[in-house]
């Protein structure tokens, strides 16, 4: 795209943004444009419901995290009436950042490092030193008596935290809709309905635009040939094994991912309005995993067996909270991508514990995050190798655009939900229809 007389390509010209998404393809600007990243800092991203993080993360009062969305440093906290709050991370005095490190307790109060100016966990101006100096200043009428700046969208649902910093765009409800019952399957896997984040977080700088990475989660046709030197390597060593051989849990974990097409294709995906979908309609890699009796007696207990056949019985592959969230239920870990600029992107990943189920689980949890998403993982390097060829091959000339033909049906175009074969690219069509409305929302 040619830049405007004023050097911008792209601001001020909403038509321009949308003129980037056609029904079935994509201008390369979207990944390698240093403007475009700009604008959605300033727009989508704003515009847009993001996770910030989880409730079990804050147990405690003055509990806090610290994220980063839209380019604006954040603060969630745990306030002392119990509920969770989310602050503009910036002192309202010279503008510093108030909190610096990741986690922790700031106790009854934050305290700035710089001139100490000091907040409640809500945010409001608690104390000020040398109060009097400011006396007929007009300060008490001024931006910065209000203390640290709250964030005014904030939802929590099932311990999942959200959060849009913009005004434009739905509500919570209206923007997840029907597609939040990943979120509960999720969460409905513990025998007491609950989860904790537990075991840390592996986090890993992408060279790469965050669009690969949430496009890949429900990208089936890319398994068996990106990952055929890592799983299907597993899947080599096994062959010779009789068939109702007990599987390690590191090939029960990575063979399925060389399943053929037709595994993909009859697994299915459904989308949903403002770019959420989800891959494994009907089964998915996670479909055959071993049975743990001690937990499924557990969820029977509490669920009763028909209801716990059901929720066990949902195997979803990945579902994508778009923009920013995906998660895996039917093995309890998420999926963060923390955008840094147009060809960089920090992915964080995340395990729950299941209270009331057994250890076993968790180290089942626990070892897929290790083997499929570390930084030292096998397979999770298959798929950084394909991010960096693509963000450097769209550099060539010759063709500016991005098929994304693939299953493509005119009549799936406004639909609320639809579910199409597994192979389709309906998922990536679908997020890139949500971008370019949230990107021109408020332009």
């Amino acid at each position: 795209m040619n830049a405007s007389s004023s050097g911008s390509a792209y601001r001020g010209h909403p038509e321009r943004i949308r003129a980037l998404v056609e029904p079935a393809r994509v201008h390369r600007d979207l990944y390698i444009s240093d403007e475009i990243f700009a604008l959605e800092q300033e727009h989508f991203f704003a515009n847009t419901w993001n996770y910030v993080g989880h409730a079990s993360q804050l147990p405690n009062a003055g509990d806090y995290i610290t994220v980063e969305i839209a380019g604006q440093p954040l603060v969630a906290v745990r306030h002392e009436d119990g509920s969770v709050r989310v602050l503009m991370n910036r002192c309202a005095h010279k503008g510093a950042r108030v909190v610096s490190a990741p986690a922790g307790n700031t106790g009854r109060f934050f305290r700035c490092p710089y001139h100490a100016w000091a907040y409640n966990t809500d945010g409001t101006l608690r104390a000020i030193p040398l109060k009097q100096a400011y006396e007929g200043t007009g300060l008490d009428r001024c931006e910065s008596a209000n203390g640290m700046a709250a964030v005014k969208h904030v939802e929590l649902y099932r311990g999942f935290i959200f959060a849009k910093l913009g005004d434009a765009g739905p509500d919570f409800d209206a923007y997840f809709g029907a597609s939040l019952s990943s979120i509960d399957n999720l969460a409905d896997r513990s025998p007491e309905g609950e989860l904790e984040i537990t075991g840390g977080c592996l986090r890993f700088l992408h060279a790469c635009n965050w669009k690969m990475f949430i496009e890949n989660l429900n990208d089936t046709m890319h398994p068996m040939v990106v990952h055929e030197s890592s799983a299907g390597t597993a899947k080599a060593m096994w062959k010779d094994e009789p068939a109702d051989a007990p599987k390690p849990m590191a090939i029960e974990q990575f063979v399925p991912f060389v399943s053929d097409h037709a595994f993909y294709e009859k697994m299915g995906v459904r989308v949903f309005a403002n770019g959420h979908s989800y891959s494994g309609v009907h089964h998915s890699i996670h479909s055959s995993y071993s049975a743990l009796p001690e937990y499924e007696q557990a969820m029977q207990a509490h669920h009763g067996a028909a209801r716990t056949a059901e929720i066990l019985g949902t195997t979803r592959h990945n579902t994508v909270y778009y923009p920013s969230l995906t998660i895996k239920g039917a093995i309890q870990s998420i999926r963060v991508a923390r955008p840094v600029a147009a060809d960089q992107t920090i992915v964080e990943s995340w395990t729950f514990r299941l209270k009331g189920a057994p250890e076993a689980l968790l180290e089942r949890t626990v070892t897929y995050n290790r083997l499929i998403n570390s930084p030292f993982s096998v397979v999770g390097h298959d798929d950084l190798h394909a991010y960096r060829a693509i963000q450097k091959g769209l550099h060539a000339s010759g063709n500016e655009w991005v098929s994304l033909h693939r299953g493509f049906d005119a009549a799936e175009i406004g639909q609320a939900e639809v579910t199409a074969g597994g192979t389709s690219e309906i998922s990536m069509r679908n997020q890139y229809r949500a971008w370019v409305e949230a990107m021109t929302l408020s332009m």
